[in-house]
């Protein structure tokens, strides 16, 4: 469990810091703010590196701003030079007027998928509990419980790595709104073992 009450360290590991994302307190407890111009966090870890099957959560406010923003990405290093490969694990949103739409991104090797269901729109500014689960066979995402896409492929374990929070790894699309926590299990967890969306 990754909880974001603080900007030094979350989950343990030591962060970097862009920007001037902030500590809030908020209705379901307190979260990192960022401002969608130049806020982020980097992490010195991949949760969930070596994990065949997965169950990665998180609970975040998005409040608008640009169209595409990237405000969860696990990526995989190459060991033998430290630098990025292509295999990465995003949770998007696309904003669209007033509401948001989920793009989950997972990608191994030649194996890639983005679920991303633009019918199924959520209104800014309020909580959401999100979801992209792996059963080793089928990829699905899920806002608050329902599921809002799945594809069937195999998705091998990434190697090591490191995390980015509030943009995209390269430092692109940045998310504005906050993120409150995050879990990430090592097995494919049912829609009644996820953690509770705290909707206020």
């Amino acid at each position: 469990m990754w909880t974001f009450d603080r900007l030094d360290n979350i989950g343990g590991h030591k962060t970097t810091m862009l920007g001037d994302p902030h500590v809030i307190d908020s209705p379901v407890g307190k979260a990192v703010e960022f401002d969608g111009v130049d806020d982020a966090l980097f992490i010195d870890d991949h949760p969930l590196a070596g994990a065949k099957q997965f169950t990665w959560e998180a609970i975040f406010r998005p409040d608008g701003g640009e169209r595409e923003q990237r405000w969860f990405h696990l990526s995989e290093r190459d060991p033998a030079t430290g630098a990025d490969t292509d295999n990465r694990m995003l949770f998007e949103i696309r904003v669209a007027g007033d509401s948001w739409f989920l793009d989950s991104y997972n990608q191994s090797g030649t194996a890639s998928k983005a679920l991303m269901n633009r019918t199924a729109l959520h209104p800014l500014r309020a909580w959401y509990h999100v979801a992209s689960v792996y059963d080793g066979r089928e990829f699905s995402n899920y806002v608050d419980g329902v599921k809002e896409g799945s594809a069937e492929l195999y998705l091998a374990p990434h190697r090591q790595g490191h995390t980015s929070v509030g943009v995209r790894i390269n430092k692109v699309f940045y998310f504005k709104g906050a993120v409150h926590l995050a879990r990430f299990t090592r097995r494919a967890l049912s829609p009644a073992e996820f953690l509770r969306s705290q909707k206020p």
